[in-house]
């Protein structure tokens, strides 16, 4: 597929004149923030209230995840079943755009939503599934059990977390997720989506703001003001255990460049193999050059690299973020762009660091090649944060991080966001049906689960240079909203093998190497 070409980004100089970030809240209001708002000033430029108020009027679609429902498929199942999840993505982001533009029409006739919107939608959700269940039986001779509970979706309040909102379909919003989530820090989440929403959310509210100027879509769908905070407000983390005896000390540091080439699309080679727009978000890039739905282990391994180490043909890949400064890119009117309610100038990080850790427990072993480890969870606002896994702070405070709010940096500190991917692999698999459990999380001693050994694990930290206060976002499925616990990283290791065995050398000899 073409690739989305960005225009030049503007000058530090000249996003130094105060802007103002249209977030688009309520039924398709919009509100003006001040995106230098100063920290000490609670950030917004608008009383908090007035933000939450109209949030709170927004609703978004609230489906279970087929996908983490399904640790077991068959690889002879796995192609059809993975085409049928990413359409499973592509009907919610449809039915998202349906009842975004009805919002105003839902607010005074609610069982609108169910008859027009989630109605048509578990039917064509029930009918994927159905087709997952005779792939898997077709293979295996069995049908998956409790696939009918995951074609039922609700309608909750943009700021109720993972709640139960009981939404319009009957009560089947929410239900039946049963993933095997591996958590964060220790994998210790059981995937069961247990949200903590205050507001219990009635699926009611529709946008009770009414439609303001027509096709608002475009402007956006978050985030709002509650979703940042001044990271001067943060208390700093808790010291980190201490190594044990034996412990891999050392590290390997691969440089990639920044994605200054601007390679982007909307696919996840991962998740949605062979499907274009399997992310409904624009990815940015940077190592292997030929990444996209359609690449095999064979087009990997031949691509172009941006890694200075032309032995480092591994893909790197995350949401793009976005400026909300009224600057449109060229992807306005494209799959991952502004079609998937992704609007605003993409930016550049000011710097990108990929570096291969140890193991406080021991030492590690080389990472298989082609291993493909997804870390955090995109759609996390809707499925709980069982696999969220992004952390997010300021240059000057990074003993302060952040896993649900996007950070207020001071002037002069850069926007931090982080991932700490997944340390041990079970010795057998590249991947797994639902991407998760063929690695895991050390828990917390450091150690790796039973059945897992330690390898290296990657560690992404990626700065902007963006405006202090609210105004930026990263790119995300439009019903997630756009919110910073969705934030997520995608890697596949395609290191040659000698440098692989240096970067196992390394880190287990204790030297810092590149």
């Amino acid at each position: 597929m073409a690739r989305t070409s960005r225009k030049k980004r503007s000058t530090l100089t000249n996003r130094a004149v105060v802007a103002a970030a249209a977030l688009f809240l309520g039924g398709g209001g919009l509100i003006a923030v001040n995106v230098y708002a100063s920290a000490g000033e609670g950030g917004s430029g608008a009383p908090p209230g007035q933000f939450r108020n109209a949030a709170r009027q927004m609703s978004t679609i609230d489906c279970p995840d087929a996908g983490i429902a399904l640790p077991d498929v068959p690889d002879g199942a796995r192609p059809e079943v993975d085409r049928e999840l990413a359409a499973m993505d592509t009907q919610i982001t449809d039915a998202y755009r349906e009842f975004a533009d009805r919002k105003e029409r839902i607010a005074r006739d609610p069982e609108l939503a169910g008859n027009a919107v989630l109605g048509p939608l578990r039917s064509r959700r029930a009918a994927s599934l159905d087709r997952i269940g005779t792939a898997v039986e077709r293979v295996e001779g069995r049908r998956p059990q409790g696939l009918e509970g995951l074609a039922g979706c609700s309608l909750r309040a943009d700021d109720d977390n993972g709640g139960d909102g009981d939404g319009q379909d009957g009560g089947q919003g929410g239900a039946d997720d049963n993933g095997s989530g591996d958590g964060q820090d220790g994998g210790q989440g059981d995937g069961q989506d247990q949200g903590e929403g205050q507001d219990q959310g009635d699926g009611q509210d529709g946008g009770q703001g009414g439609d303001q100027g027509g096709d608002q879509g475009q402007q956006g769908n978050g985030p709002e003001a509650s979703d940042f905070v001044d990271i001067q407000s943060v208390e700093p983390a808790a010291d980190r255990p201490r190594n044990r005896r034996g412990a891999s000390r050392g590290t390997f540091t691969t440089d990639c460049g920044r994605n200054e080439n601007g390679k982007f699309n909307p696919d996840n080679v991962i998740a949605a193999p062979g499907v274009s727009n399997g992310a409904h978000h624009m990815h940015d890039y940077v190592g292997n050059q030929a990444t996209d739905a359609f690449a095999g282990d064979d087009q990997l391994a031949a691509g172009e690299t941006t890694c200075r180490n032309q032995g480092d043909r591994s893909t790197y890949y995350w949401p793009v973020l976005r400026l909300q400064n009224g600057q449109d890119e060229n992807d306005v009117d494209a799959d991952g762009g502004g079609r998937d309610q992704n609007t605003g100038e993409i930016q550049t990080p000011s710097q990108v660091t990929l570096t291969f850790t140890g193991s406080p427990a021991g030492k590690v072993t080389a990472m298989p090649r082609f291993l493909r480890i997804i870390t955090g969870d995109a759609k996390a606002f809707t499925n709980g944060d069982a696999n969220a896994n992004a952390s997010w702070s300021c240059t000057g405070f990074e003993d302060r991080q952040l896993k649900d709010k996007y950070p207020i940096c001071p002037e002069g500190s850069q926007v931090v966001r982080s991932f700490a991917f997944q340390s041990c692999w079970d010795g057998q698999n590249t991947d797994s049906a639902n991407h998760r459990t063929h690695v895991a999380f050390a828990q917390e001693d450091g150690r790796c689960p039973d059945g897992f050994r330690a390898i290296p694990q990657l560690v992404q930290r990626i700065v902007y240079d963006v405006p202090p206060g609210p105004g930026f976002a990263v790119d995300s499925f439009p019903e997630q909203l756009h919110k910073p616990v969705t934030d997520h990283g995608d890697f596949i290791n395609v290191f040659d093998e000698k440098l692989m065995k240096k970067v196992v050398s390394c880190v287990n000899g204790g030297r810092k190497c590149r």
